[in-house]
């Protein structure tokens, strides 16, 4: 199927989904910066930690304003479409000029027997960001499992990583036309697949083997030369700081979920001949959401710290953090840890890197941070969504 499922309900749905306590005079001659964020429906958990799977129909992919005051975000569109939270929260992404967005759907929820399961998918939804309210223009099928993804920073290339086949689509990007043009195979499972800045390598997150696979990108070649990085357990997520010279990945330690135990960002230096993990960065139990500020003097580790696990489990937190990584030349060194709310996922900074928006599945809201300095501050604004963020992310700024 090449059309995705859509709920007219949910435009009414999305009407409502405003701002909750969020307030602030918009600073002077800002401009709009656009958000995704992709709604999840079919997934929750028991007090028990327990998966409980819904049908599928009610998820949606809201476009924000996070730019013309970004403490009150506003609602630009809302769009009916099939995500899951399955997999690292950076299935999505806008263009740097704003003018396309791409998401993609990795699980469906299916019932045989009377019983609901999820299974791969192989959809990708291209979104006409110019259109007034934003508007789906193409599905294309490309490898099962789609999930983390990355568009470069010219707007001419994206790379998709695909769980269940074991490879990274790539696709042509011109204009609004967005083709297929080839898999590279990886051999084992990727969940994430990140643009260096210059677009000449990519970096694809070897979730099994602990490894970061190096990738190189001529014109529309890309290529797997068997270059592969020892990264801490199970790297999730994968990002880059603007320069080129550092990447920086999300080692959950628990294939895709928290244990208690501590976990690690690996950093990876991309100067060196070869390129090599240079130091690991203690930041707590279950990093799954990571980002890297455009100033690239901080990034995020977003921490779950047990707060879809079993409340009688020893690890169980009703809310999960942010951990701010300060970024000093090579040296990557924690700051401080802030609480944001329940199941944290996707984490979005702000164009100009003042700000740090973090995406709470359980409580379908988004806590608003504010950056001093090298530490993050909780600003005490949060605001609704239509549903619960299973990801998030902003235009390509590096």
């Amino acid at each position: 199927m090449r059309t995705p499922f859509f709920h007219l309900g949910l435009v009414a749905l999305a009407a409502t989904a405003f701002l909750a306590g969020c307030g602030g005079m918009p600073a002077p001659g800002a401009s709009r910066q656009l958000m995704l964020v992709a709604n999840d429906e079919k997934q929750s958990w028991t007090d028990a930690g327990a998966v409980v799977l819904a049908p599928r129909g009610r998820d949606s992919v809201q476009v924000l304003d996070i730019g013309t005051d970004p403490l009150a975000p506003k609602l630009v569109g809302t769009l009916a479409l099939d995500n899951t939270i399955a997999g690292p929260p950076t299935n999505l992404a806008i263009t740097a000029d704003e003018t396309l967005a791409l998401v993609a759907n990795s699980l469906n929820v299916v019932e045989e027997n009377g019983v609901r399961k999820q299974v791969p998918d192989n959809r990708l939804f291209v979104i006409d960001l110019k259109a007034t309210p934003p508007r789906l223009i193409d599905t294309l099928a490309i490898g099962r499992q789609p999930s983390g993804l990355s568009i470069n920073k010219a707007g001419t290339l994206a790379l998709v990583a695909n769980r269940a086949d074991n490879s990274v689509s790539v696709l042509r990007i011109a204009g609004q036309k967005v083709t297929l043009i080839d898999t590279v195979a990886l051999g084992e499972s990727v969940a994430h697949v990140r643009f260096t800045p210059d677009g000449r390598r990519a970096l694809a997150a070897k979730f099994p083997s602990h490894k970061i696979a190096l990738l190189d990108v001529v014109g529309e070649k890309v290529t797997y030369n068997k270059v592969d990085l020892a990264a801490g357990l199970w790297p999730y997520n994968v990002d880059v700081t603007p320069d080129g010279k550092l990447a920086l990945t999300a080692d959950n330690g628990n294939s895709g979920a928290s244990d208690g135990q501590i976990d690690t960002v690996s950093v990876i230096d991309l100067e060196a001949t070869p390129p090599r993990v240079i130091d690991k960065v203690v930041v707590g139990d279950g990093p799954e959401g990571l980002a890297v500020s455009p100033t690239g003097k901080l990034a995020v580790a977003v921490l779950l710290r047990g707060s879809n696990a079993s409340k009688s489990a020893y690890f169980y937190n009703r809310n999960g953090s942010v951990v701010a990584l300060k970024i000093d030349g090579k040296k990557v060194t924690r700051s401080n840890e802030v609480a944001v709310r329940g199941l944290p996922e996707g984490a979005v900074f702000s164009a100009d890197g003042k700000y740090l928006y973090v995406g709470n599945f359980i409580d379908q809201d988004v806590s608003i941070l504010r950056v001093d300095g090298d530490t993050l501050v909780d600003t005490g604004k949060r605001f609704g969504l239509a549903g619960h963020p299973a990801a998030m992310r902003g235009r390509v700024t590096h």
